[in-house]
């Protein structure tokens, strides 16, 4: 018996399962829960913040090795951070219960100030998080002569 009776031909085996009203829907949260299914993850949460030396880019990317990602500057100031996320393989036997996490490309750009040292960028990847650091130019300050008043 179930807490909630399944009006969409589904059984439920004992009072503890609970109804997922989206189990007979193909896509769940814009990816596919079908198996084998590859869906873009364009989602990939990106963290942009600025120090005072650079600015620094954080991807979260579990399960993602650093040779999958790549990491360009294009027409001068814009940042693009792309991968692809390979599908996991389907046994014969397997019975796929639910399959939230995406798979596929990924790619996000950022439109970097004028401040920025393009041919300094730097990535790592550590524990399946990307950080793109990229330096800022120094901002020449125009001299201030100081003037003596007269009078």
């Amino acid at each position: 018996m179930s807490l909630i009776p399944s009006f969409f031909g589904g059984r439920r085996n004992n009072m503890f399962d609970l109804w997922d009203p989206f189990q007979d829907f193909p896509f769940i949260g814009g990816a596919l829960s079908v198996p084998g299914e590859t869906a873009s993850f364009a989602n990939t949460r990106i963290d942009w913040k600025e120090t005072p030396e650079a600015h620094v880019f954080k991807a979260d990317l579990p399960g993602v090795k650093k040779e999958e990602v790549k990491v360009e500057v294009e027409e001068g100031r814009i940042l693009q951070i792309s991968g692809d996320r390979s599908v996991e393989k389907e046994e014969k036997n397997d019975k796929w219960h639910r399959v939230e996490r995406s798979s596929g490309q990924f790619m996000r750009r950022f439109r970097l100030p004028e401040n920025v040292k393009v041919e300094e960028v730097k990535a790592a990847m550590e524990n399946g998080v990307l950080t793109v650091t990229v330096p800022k130019a120094e901002v020449n300050k125009p001299d201030v002569k100081a003037i003596d008043i007269s009078g």
